[in-house]
């Protein structure tokens, strides 16, 4: 590969700065010409009442700005410290289960939710899962 730029590629970066054209924001995916915003947040390194603060926080701002679908990171729970705790619940206390329950059992947040993807959370393999949003009538 060479590391000179050819004229048309310079010409066609020149026209590109001065143009008003501007670039596609990377959240919005375009299907059947309807807009869909994803949007993720990260929740590792929260324990379990940050991390359910911050998703509740989450999901009512991506509601009012549209957003569709929202992935969350959970992580697999993997490295949790519940898992050396006899006392604890092994599943509930690792942000990848008890998230996704928190969610389910908040009715002011499930009336703006069409659908939570339970076969990501329960999947072994996946520490992540999605959140579909209704929308703003």
């Amino acid at each position: 590969m060479t590391n000179k730029l050819s004229d048309k590629d310079k010409k066609d970066w020149q026209n590109f700065l001065d143009s008003s054209e501007k670039l596609q924001s990377k959240d919005i995916e375009l299907v059947n010409d309807q807009i869909i915003l994803e949007r993720s947040i990260d929740l590792h390194g929260y324990n379990l009442e940050e991390a359910n603060k911050k998703i509740s926080e989450f999901i009512e701002k991506c509601f009012l700005d549209k957003v569709k679908k929202v992935n969350v990171i959970t992580g697999k729970g993997m490295r949790s410290k519940n898992l050396d705790d006899p006392y604890q619940s092994k599943d509930l206390g690792i942000l990848k289960y008890s998230v996704p329950e928190f969610i389910k059992n908040n009715p002011e947040l499930m009336n703006k939710i069409i659908k939570i993807d339970f076969d990501s959370v329960n999947s072994p393999s996946k520490g992540n899962f999605d959140i579909f949003l209704k929308t703003i009538k």
